[in-house]
């Protein structure tokens, strides 16, 4: 199957479909302005995008984003690391912006002085679909949004990490150590997330990878298996981490993903390539993690004859529970995902909006679990879709079975027990079945019900056939071998979905392949021989080979860089961590990125003022105002602040800079603008950078605020 890939103008349009295309490439018409060209925009899930054409004389570039309502003065500038070179062209991707429509300037800083700059139609970003247990109120904590907040922005105080091919064994970021507040500064991405295994630091965390990252790359930062590690200290310990890829071209190659003791973990927008035995696992003791919108493609080949295209691509076990794994397009996996090893007590997991490109097995394989499996699209699948042994349970509803040999199986009965060999000899489990599309099955047999292709079969059968969604199965019916019965969890737990949330199945085919996988339809396609490889569960020797032999257009990194390497990117964006939560008015994530690790120490000659440290005393600030100590807890370098200045309308802070300096204010989540000699300046994610002349200069009230630490170097 071909993925679907709309190009429309009018945004419009596709929503008077209904119809929401996730990542689907939508384009823009060309925008000319003083010689700088944009050739294409688009809006995505809570995101952005812009491609431009190089300006000859252009020194750099930066680039801005606003909501298409608001004032100019309203444009908060991307990172730096957000703008990469191609080939031909450049780009640059907004991510972390709550639903709505926005727009992004282009300016091209020339060499000869001035600027050039050109503004995008309004894009409209579309929210995720948060749906499934990682999101149920029942979960430990009820969110799998990772270092988000659940309407896409980032939650107050968090940091960002960029990881390039260049500086994955050298980026930097403080991490808090021990419970009374130590920071030590980890090296390397395997390093930071070693010390964050400690338990202390749960400040969120947006792991940003950009480009194709190898294994060759993360040298001395994977285990000894070829894993990242993303570990707590124990089980389901808060981590409060997203994995997530920019753009359309983030790739894995060469590596997997462990996460191991983890609570609220998101993993997004990457592709994984030649990964070693399994993709992305979950193995032990994780909670409230979501996977979502990746592209998965082969493994390296493992030692057994059924691990040719790798092992599990997808799969967790020993006390994962909370889990949502949604909207990934499987390329021609040999085992897509399996739930439960040796557990004995029940666990929750959701796969919806699938896309089971030509994959054979286990989607899922289930031991033991209450798994709901919904609106997914089973593509030319060789063995078989769902499977359930030991006592499991599944809700199958609303999913397109195309040319799926064995849509659902039960373990030693049904379809199972015919003759061609067990796909588990282990005890039975339960389905119960709703809504499905099923074309092209070779074998199907409802327990109640002769519209399979055998007929209905109390005693020896794969599914239930329900009549409603809320139906509960009668106990009666049973698996043939353990003598279970479904547990009509979905009628009974909150499973994370609403009922508004499961698209009709008429329309999961055409949904599920404009959105699944990575932004755009990734940089990676295929197109697979329905003939062929509808039935064939070999490997796919072309795909192998073009897999292998996959490389990144990706230039460089930033929008005055040169080539990626040897200078390595900017480590980490330090953004205050403030307590109490902040209020839901959501910002892009737009703060400017610093040229050095960060510290706890300013630079030499800086001149700081720490209102927890001093109040209002200072021999370089004259300081008018109110000290408050109820305003939160603010965590900015290492440093844990607890005492603020009001900022109220009689609140001055007064200096003079001997020399042209940064000025940097911290605050909590209140305020939203700030004014330095009578003009206002935007406070974003809880910090303001203004640049100053030499020369007096006065700090004044814009909005209300909470000011905590200033800098002046």
């Amino acid at each position: 199957m071909n993925r679907i890939v709309a190009k429309v103008t009018s945004i419009g349009l596709l929503f008077s479909l209904g119809l929401t295309l996730l990542f689907s490439g939508w384009g823009t018409a060309v925008v000319h302005a003083a010689g700088l060209t944009v050739t294409g925009s688009g809006g995505g899930n809570e995101a952005a995008y812009v491609e431009w054409s190089p300006v000859s004389n252009a020194s750099g570039y930066k680039v801005f984003i606003k909501a298409a309502s608001a004032a100019d003065s309203q444009y908060q500038q991307l990172h730096n690391e957000l703008i990469r070179k191609y080939a031909s062209y450049w780009r640059a991707d907004a991510v972390g912006l709550a639903a709505g429509n926005y727009v992004i300037k282009v300016e091209a800083v020339l060499s000869g002085g001035g600027t050039a700059s050109a503004v995008t139609g309004t894009l409209a970003a579309a929210p995720y679909d948060r749906s499934g247990f990682a999101f149920s109120t029942a979960s430990p904590y009820g969110t799998g949004s990772g270092a988000y907040n659940d309407n896409g922005t980032l939650k107050s105080g968090a940091q960002v990490l960029y990881v390039t091919s260049q500086n994955a064994q050298t980026v930097t970021l403080p991490v808090v150590v021990s419970s009374s507040g130590t920071v030590q500064t980890g090296v390397g991405l395997g390093g930071i997330l070693t010390l964050r295994q400690k338990g202390y630091d749960t400040t969120p965390l947006a792991i940003r990878f950009i480009g194709k990252v190898t294994a060759a790359d993360l040298s001395g930062q994977l285990n000894s298996s070829g894993y990242l590690e993303l570990k707590g200290k124990n089980n389901y310990t808060e981590m409060n981490i997203t994995l997530e890829g920019i753009g359309k071209d983030a790739t894995a190659y060469g590596w997997g993903m462990l996460l191991r003791y983890t609570g609220n973990v998101e993993v997004r927008n990457l592709g994984v390539m030649l990964f070693p035995d399994d993709g992305i696992s979950m193995d032990t003791g994780n909670a409230n993690v979501w996977v979502h919108n990746n592209d998965i493609f082969y493994g390296s080949a493992g030692s057994d004859a059924d691990q040719v295209k790798g092992d599990g691509s997808t799969d967790l076990k020993k006390g994962s529970t909370y889990i949502s794994i949604s909207y990934n397009h499987y390329f021609d996996s040999g085992k897509a995902s399996l739930v439960g090893l040796s557990e004995s007590a029940e666990f929750f997991v959701t796969f919806h909006h699938n896309w089971f490109d030509h994959s054979d097995s286990r989607h899922p394989r289930i031991r033991v679990a209450s798994v709901h499996v919904y609106n997914n699209f089973y593509d030319g699948v060789s063995k078989y879709g769902v499977g359930v042994t030991t006592g499991a349970s599944a809700f199958v509803e609303g999913n397109v079975f195309r040319n799926t040999k064995n849509p659902m199986l039960s373990s030693l009965q049904g379809t199972d027990a015919l003759g061609e060999g067990t796909f588990s000899g282990e005890n039975g489990g339960m389905i119960k079945a709703y809504n499905n599309s099923i074309t092209g099955a070779a074998s199907l047999i409802y327990a109640n019900s002769s519209s399979g292709t055998a007929p209905a079969n109390a005693a020896s059968h794969d599914a239930y056939l329900a009549s409603s969604r809320s139906e509960a199965v009668p106990g009666s019916y049973k698996a043939l071998v353990g003598g279970t019965a479904y547990n009509n969890f979905d009628t009974l737990v909150d499973t994370g979905v609403s009922v508004a949330a499961v698209d009709n199945v008429s329309v999961v085919q055409q949904k599920v392949t404009a959105g699944a996988g990575r932004q755009g339809g990734g940089d990676f396609s295929w197109t697979f021989n329905n003939s062929v490889d509808d039935a064939s569960y070999a490997l796919n020797a072309p795909l192998m080979s073009a897999i292998r032999s996959y490389t990144s257009g990706l230039v460089s990194v930033g929008g005055n860089s040169g080539p990626v390497g040897p200078t390595p990117a900017p480590s980490a964006t330090p953004v205050p961590t403030v307590t109490p939560a902040p209020t839901a008015t959501p910002v892009p994530t737009t703060t400017p990125v610093p040229t050095a690790a960060p510290t706890s120490t300013p630079a030499p000659g800086a001149a700081v003022h720490n209102f927890t440290a001093s109040g209002t005393s200072s021999s370089f600030f004259t300081i008018q105002g109110n000290l408050s100590t109820s305003k939160g807890t603010v965590v900015y370098k290492g440093l844990t602040l607890t005492q603020c200045l009001k900022i109220e309308s009689a609140t001055s802070i007064q200096f003079n800079a001997a020399k042209a300096s940064t000025l940097t204010l911290v605050f909590n989540s209140e305020g939203t603008k700030i004014k330095v000699d009578g003009t206002s300046y935007p406070i974003t994610n809880g910090v303001a950078t203004i640049s100053l002349a030499a020369g007096a200069h006065t700090i004044s009230k814009d909005s209300t605020a909470n000011l905590y630490y200033v800098v002046v170097e």
